[in-house]
C-alpha cells in the first residue's frame, strides 16, 4: 500500500472532520460537562473503530445493499442524535470546576460519556455510508497487502485524526468558555439543538428517500 494513498486519503478525512456536526456538537458539550473531554473523544473513536471494522469486514457493504437494515439503521441513529440532543437541550453544559468536589461518582459520569460518544459516532448509519464510499477508492487491490488491512490503516489514520482534533476542540471551548458560565450555557444550548437537526434531517432524508 502506497504511503501516498493513505496521505491522500488523511487530506480527505481532515476536510470531512474539520466540517461541524454532530461529533462537534458532542465534544464541546462533553468538554464543558466533564472534568476531562478524553471520555467523550474515546468514544467518539471507538465508534468510528466499530465503523471500520465493519466496513474492512465486508459487512458494511451488506448493510448498505439492504434497504430495510439500512432504514432501520438510520432511523436508530436519527432518533438517538435527537434524544441525546434533548438531553443536553434541557440540561445545557455548565463549565466544569476544578477546585470544586465533583458530585455524584466521576467514574460512573466518565464511562456515561464514553458510552454515548460510541452512539454519536457508530450509531451513525451516515458515517458508515461515507466509509463505504471512500474507504475502498484508496486502496490498491493490487498493493500486495489484503483490502481488508489497507482498509483497517486508513480507518486508524482517520481516527488518529479524530482523536487529535476532536481533544484540541473540546480542549479550546473548556478554555474559551470556563470563565464566561452564560456563553458556556448557550453553547450547551445549542449543541444540544444542533444534535435534534441533525437528528431530524437523518430521519427526513430516510423517510424522502
Amino acid at each position: 500500500m502506497a504511503a501516498g494513498s493513505v496521505f491522500a486519503f488523511w487530506a480527505v478525512a481532515l476536510l470531512l472532520i474539520v466540517v461541524p456536526g454532530a461529533d462537534w456538537a458532542f465534544t464541546i458539550g462533553a468538554g464543558l460537562r466533564g472534568r476531562s473531554v478524553l471520555p467523550a473523544v474515546g468514544g467518539l473513536v471507538t465508534g468510528y473503530a466499530v465503523v471500520t471494522l465493519v466496513v474492512a469486514a465486508g459487512v458494511g457493504a451488506l448493510v448498505a445493499g439492504s434497504p430495510a437494515v439500512l432504514t432501520g439503521l438510520t432511523a436508530v441513529g436519527g432518533l438517538y442524535l435527537m434524544w441525546h440532543g434533548a438531553t443536553t437541550l434541557a440540561r445545557p453544559a455548565e463549565p466544569a470546576v476544578p477546585d470544586a468536589e465533583p458530585s455524584g461518582d466521576p467514574g460512573r459520569a466518565d464511562w456515561s460519556t464514553f458510552a454515548r460518544g460510541v452512539g454519536v459516532s457508530g450509531l451513525n448509519p451516515k458515517g458508515l455510508l461515507i466509509f463505504l464510499a471512500l474507504l475502498p477508492q484508496f486502496t490498491d487491490p493490487d498493493g500486495g497487502w489484503p483490502v481488508g488491512v489497507q482498509i483497517g490503516v486508513l480507518g486508524l489514520a482517520f481516527m488518529a485524526t479524530c482523536a487529535l482534533f476532536y481533544l484540541c476542540l473540546g480542549t479550546l471551548a473548556r478554555t474559551v468558555l470556563h470563565a464566561r458560565p452564560a456563553a458556556a450555557r448557550l453553547g450547551g444550548r445549542l449543541s444540544g439543538a444542533a444534535m435534534i437537526g441533525i437528528g431530524a434531517w437523518l430521519l427526513i432524508a430516510d423517510l424522502a428517500g
